[in-house]
This record gives structure tokens, sequence and C-alpha cells, in this order.
């Protein structure tokens, strides 16, 4: 970024192609974990499932990404009045954390209680799971930036 503050659009468009990069890596990632499988689960109804399933592995994925690229976001922009990492952008980066873990899980019970046990193709599975992680990148980077240009 520029050592000016971004334009809403620009802020915008930085997080569509943060979430788009993390969508590819993440994606290709997971595949390696569920090529192998027949079907993936998409939730199991059994919290004590050792079963992999694709809103176990999305959980994880999505709180560490959303501490992580928060603290990616601060380091990349470049602004002469940026405010300290601890402890407003760390705090920052653990309200994404919760977020991203309640939104998934919440996600994830009323997924099992609507549609149950469904089964899909490892290929869907790993597209899943990237389109997951573009979100969680995007709206991080969105969320981090946005609250280090606010004035």
């Amino acid at each position: 970024m520029t050592t000016t503050s971004p334009s809403p659009s620009e802020l915008k468009k930085s997080a569509l192609i943060g979430g788009v990069i993390n969508a590819v890596i993440n994606g290709i990632i997971n595949w390696f974990s569920v090529k192998d499988l027949d079907k993936v689960l998409v939730t199991d109804n059994m919290i004590s499932s050792t079963e992999h399933t694709l809103l176990s592995g999305a959980v994880p994925l999505a709180v560490s990404l959303a501490f992580i690229l928060s603290g990616v976001a601060y380091l990349t922009t470049k602004l002469p009045n940026k405010p300290s990492y601890f402890p407003k952008i760390f705090w920052l980066s653990m309200k994404h954390t919760f977020m991203a873990f309640g939104i998934t899980v919440t996600f994830g019970v009323m997924w099992q209680r609507w549609m149950g046990s469904i089964e899909i193709s490892p290929i869907m599975a790993t597209i899943y799971t990237g389109i997951i992680a573009g979100i969680v990148a995007g709206v991080v980077n969105y969320l981090t930036v946005k609250e280090i240009i606010k004035k």
C-alpha cells in the first residue's frame, strides 16, 4: 500500500485480491488432506467423531487465518501514524479470531441441524474450503486495514 490512506475502493480491491489468493492457496493445501478420500462429510452428527469433515477442518483454518492475517494486514499497511500493534491491533486480531470461530461453528451446527450428514466429493470439499478461506481472508483484511486507517 501507499503512504497515504487507501480509498474505500482500493481497500475493497486489496481485500478481494487477498481473499482470492488465500482461497487458491488454502484450497490447494486442503486438497492434499482429502485427495485420497472417497467422500467427505460436510458435518458429522457426533461431537466426538474422529472422521475428517469439511467444517471440522474449516474451523481451525478460519481461526488461524483470522489471527495471522490481521497481523499481516497490519505489517503491510504503510502509514506514518499507524497505531502500535500492542494492544490495539492485537485485540483486534483476537476479535477477528473469535468472530471467525463463532461464525464457522454456528454455520456448522446449523448445517448439521437442517441438512444432516451430507457427503461431497474431495474436489468439492477443496473448493468449499478455498471459498471459506477466501471469505475469511478478505473480510479480515478489510476490517483490519479499515481500523488502522481510522482517524
